[in-house]
């Protein structure tokens, strides 16, 4: 579906399907020239010399820049190139900087300043040798004259060295080139065979940048290897040299090898809590439990008789507090730390020069009411994920609009529009965060680490495009207050077909895509898709979580990204490479293939100093949901979370022999020697026959092997029919869920998407499926957040808690008293929903693979509510007891004092009164 082409709206059941375009959008708008005649950090004309040709400021990469923005770039900046970061070489008659070598050809004090003249011979009969020499040739003439090599200052004559990765003979930095047997230069290749050839003996351990030369970041990643290689050198020599030969790390083939070494390192790792600290946690969780018991034993043994319902009443209430206590503390008791490796995903999946093998994701936002939820909040939130770090054919993004406004479809317009200039902008300076509302509103300063003189100048002019942008939308909020009698109408015209939230079709527009507009610098965009499901009476729509359910089939016909990542509409990404620290997980080879999702911490803007309404959770989101990933991962929280679409399908992990053994609590108490108990145990467990909702009823080994072959029995159980059943009744889906490393299927007709689409997301398309039952997001409560999670832990999956050290994603906390008391009521009747559905932890699931301390941390999740009703009993004890006069403890020095001073004899007896 191209983008921009209009919007799609339609109804499976009454078989509508229907083209809406829009005035003024017959294509994309055309885009700035962005010729070589344009200078890449003014907008100014490059300009031609003295001699008509064009002006090259980088012999290197000829990246275009004007000859003031030269000038003002040897003077006052970094003096190399923005693009290849090469050395700018003087050119005639521009005025000289500190670094600039001798040049014969080009030092002409007399007219230093002067480069209007006529002498530029010199320059453009280099640039024309330089096309008609090859290397060979060049290397055939240098090879039979001697070269003179600087050293301390010294000419030595000498033989050319071999050029090898480690050490490379260079030009002088006045060049700004690099002389190797594969780059072709066009200086040397106008060198006079009969003058020696000034070389300076670059030393490879020192920073290249020194001499004007070589890539900042190529430098780092060869530093980096070559810092691992040295550490593991025995063992790479050891590996690579049996039987093959001595192998060097300091040739091409050693860089080679430290490259294949770097790859097949995990792109993660556990970081464990210090023993010191954790031990001694531990020992304070059982002094308070041995406290505990003790505490309980003497109020179980000594009641109150003339009061003993309110006794019995305290007891009960003080048992529930220690058993919440418990519950809580318990799934604490492994917490680990983990660390990302961006590096070596990059080695392994996103290689310069390379086609990106990075796994493909779509990200679900999701909105309802733009009253309550500001357009120009999502809005900001669509511009950080169509600017994220990822490669923009491997991202792509849908807004679901439950509630059809008509606002946010225009919003969701105008950001596409706002989106062309702000990607570019965010990329080019690598800013953060790349929402242009938050990053505006920062107080620090912006200059730092920025090198490009241009930055300033285009930050004040990305500054006034985003204000006239806010007003834009401000404007659309604006008219929106007042609806009109006969309804909202489209530009052309037409009546909006959401006027009704309650009764209407299903709409989906393409508003940037890959054969749709491209950015001012001409690069393409990530997709951003429209989507509002159809609503009709009489049939269950699910909240949120038929909204969510909704967006993952209309994906899977559209782009099947491998992995889902779904936020809010007031939480952006707050670090652009949010993307890459979840696939660091997702696609590593220990990890992935049972990683049902990766969730990240929730932070939040606009929180006071004092955090009145307890919005930070520092306990929730820094201490227990550690504490949950090294059992079996944290609870899904409902957003910043990366699902794996193969586990929201409802399949089975792909687990190991030492996944399968006994829980933590079995580990740690008996080690972890291989005794015949847990052999019995994996078989016992392999053994189980699955016959609970829980477990899926098709494993993926199982639906490959139909698919490949229909002569086997198995491909029965898998006919089209059956899938139907589970899926729904469209091919197009049904085929897209065997594509488990994501993308369409070759077979799929892309004319026939658009029906497909509307068809997935029609309201009768999840009856007599099991979706909001096994696949998908889980129905039955109003945190349908807890309930998915739990569901794909009874199977088997894994999840990761992931903390960065730049949070990936930030949102508006309720700032006032009412917003919060609404978030935590919704919370507590989820949890009690849950707590009275079949889904319920203490008793669901125990045929399944869920870990006891897991269990027990679900159980807190949805048993805390009812924990008001004891603790307000427990506060209007004391209140009756003064009322009474009764107690909920025994008089024990009372009854002691009273009887001492009855039964023991005064040792002085009183004397008898005179009187």
């Amino acid at each position: 579906m191209e983008a921009n082409a209009g919007m799609v709206a339609g109804s499976h059941k009454r078989n509508e399907l229907m083209l809406i375009r829009h005035d003024g959008e017959g294509g994309p708008k055309p885009l700035k020239n962005m010729s070589g005649q344009v200078c890449q950090i003014c907008g100014d004309t490059v300009g031609v010399t003295a001699t008509g040709d064009i002006f090259i400021a980088c012999n290197e990469c000829g990246f275009p820049v004007c000859r003031p923005c030269y000038e003002y770039e040897r003077k006052d900046g970094n003096r190399s190139c923005p693009q290849c970061k090469t050395r700018y070489r003087r050119h005639k008659g521009s005025p000289r900087v500190e670094g600039d070598d001798e040049e014969d050809d080009v030092d002409d004090l007399d007219n230093e300043f002067n480069y209007a003249d006529n002498n530029g011979k010199v320059v453009r009969q280099r640039r024309q040798q330089g096309e008609e020499n090859d290397l060979s040739s060049s290397s055939r003439r240098e090879s039979q004259q001697p070269i003179s090599l600087l050293t301390s200052g010294q000419s030595v004559s000498g033989e050319t060295p071999i050029a090898t990765p480690d050490r490379q003979p260079m030009q002088s930095p006045s060049s700004g080139h690099l002389w190797s047997s594969e780059r072709r230069s066009n200086s040397i290749s106008s060198v006079d065979p009969s003058i020696p050839v000034p070389v300076r003996i670059v030393d490879p351990s020192k920073d290249l940048n020194s001499y004007g030369l070589g890539n900042v970041d190529w430098k780092e990643r060869v530093e980096g290897w070559k810092l691992k290689q040295e550490k593991n050198m025995v063992q790479v020599t050891s590996k690579y040299t049996e039987g093959k030969g001595d192998i060097e790390g300091t040739g091409s083939n050693g860089e080679d090898l430290q490259i294949a070494d770097d790859a097949r390192q995990p792109l993660s790792r556990v970081v464990p809590i210090p023993s010191n600290q954790l031990n001694l946690y531990r020992v304070v969780i059982v002094l308070r439990l041995v406290i505990l018991g003790f505490f309980f034993q003497y109020r179980t043994t000594h009641p109150v008789n003339d009061a003993y319902a309110l006794w019995l009443i305290s007891v009960i209430c003080e048992i529930w507090f220690a058993l919440s206590w418990l519950l809580d503390q318990f799934p604490k008791w492994y917490p680990i730390n983990r660390e990302t490796y961006l590096d070596r995903l990059a080695v392994r999946y996103d290689r310069d020069g390379e086609p990106s093998q990075l796994a493909p994701i779509d990200v679900f936002v999701s909105t309802v009411d733009p009253m309550k939820e500001p357009p120009l909040i999502t809005a900001n939130t669509v511009l950080s994920i169509l600017a994220v770090d990822y490669p923009v054919d491997k991202v792509s993004c849908y807004v679901s609009d439950d509630g059809s406004a008509m606002l946010t479809f225009e919003a969701l317009s105008e950001t596409s529009e706002f989106a062309r200039k702000w990607v570019p902008f965010c990329k080019k300076h690598n800013i953060e965060p790349r929402a242009p509302e938050f990053y505006f509103a920062q107080k620090i300063d912006y200059l730092k680490d920025k090198i490009q003189p241009s930055f300033v100048k285009e930050r004040r002019a990305m500054k006034r495009e985003y204000e006239e942008f806010k007003v834009r939308i401000n404007a659309l909020v604006a008219k929106a207050q007042k609806t009109p009698e006969e309804g909202w109408t489209m530009q052309d015209g037409t009546l909006w077909p959401g006027n009704n939230p309650r009764d209407h079709p299903g709409m989906i527009q393409v508003f940037l895509g890959h054969s749709g507009g491209l950015d001012t610098d001409g690069n393409e965009l990530p997709r951003l898709v429209y989507v509002s499901r159809e609503k009709r009476p009489g049939f269950q729509h699910h909240k949120k979580a038929g909204a969510m359910n909704a967006l993952i089939r209309v994906s899977a016909v559209l782009t099947n990204g491998a992995y889902l990542l779904n936020v809010d509409c007031d939480h952006y990404f707050n670090n652009s490479k949010a993307l890459k620290e979840a696939m660091c997980f997702m696609m590593d080879p220990a990890y992935g293939k049972k990683t049902c999702y990766v969730q990240f911490p929730q932070r939040f803007d606009g929180i006071d100093l004092h955090d009145r309404y307890a919005n930070r959770n520092i306990v929730f989101f820094d201490i227990n949901l550690k504490g949950l990933d090294g059992i079996q991962g944290p609870v899904y929280v409902g957003t910043g979370c990366c699902f794996n679409r193969q586990a929201l399908y409802g399949y089975d992990p792909v687990l190991t022999e030492a996944d399968l053994e006994p829980n933590i609590i079995v580990k740690s108490c008996c080690g972890s020697r291989k005794k015949k108990s847990n052999k019995k145990y994996i078989d016992k467990k392999r053994g189980v026959k699955r016959t609970e909702s829980s477990i899926p009823i098709f494993n993926m080994e199982d639906i490959e092997e139909g698919v490949e072959g229909y002569e086997d029995e198995r491909s029965l159980l898998m006919s089209q029919k059956s899938l139907e059943k589970r899926f729904g009744q469209s091919s197009i889906f049904v085929a897209s869920t065997f594509m488990e490393q994501g993308g369409i299927p070759p077979s799929t007709n892309p004319a026939s998407l658009l029906k497909e689409a509307i068809h997935v997301i029609s309201c009768g398309y999840e009856d007599k499926t099991e979706w909001g039952k096994e696949i998908g997001w889980i129905y039955g409560s109003v945190t349908e957040d807890i309930l998915t999670g739990f569901k794909m832990h009874a199977r088997g999956w894994i999840s990761i808690y992931c903390m960065p050290p730049r949070p990936a994603f930030k949102g508006s906390a309720p700032i006032n008293l009412s917003d919060r008391l609404n978030q935590v009521l919704r919370w507590a009747l989820g949890s009690v929903e849950i707590l009275l559905s079949r889904h319920c932890p203490i008793w669901y699931g125990y045929s399944g693979r869920l870990k006891l301390l897991e269990r027990l941390a679900y159980i807190n999740t949805i048993v805390y509510p009812i924990t008001s009703i004891p603790l307000i009993i427990y506060c209007v004890l004391p209140a009756i007891c003064l009322l009474t006069n009764k107690f909920i403890i025994p008089e024990v020095s009372g009854k002691a004092s009273t009887r001492c001073t009855q039964s023991s004899p005064s040792p002085h007896p009183k004397k008898k009164s005179p009187l």
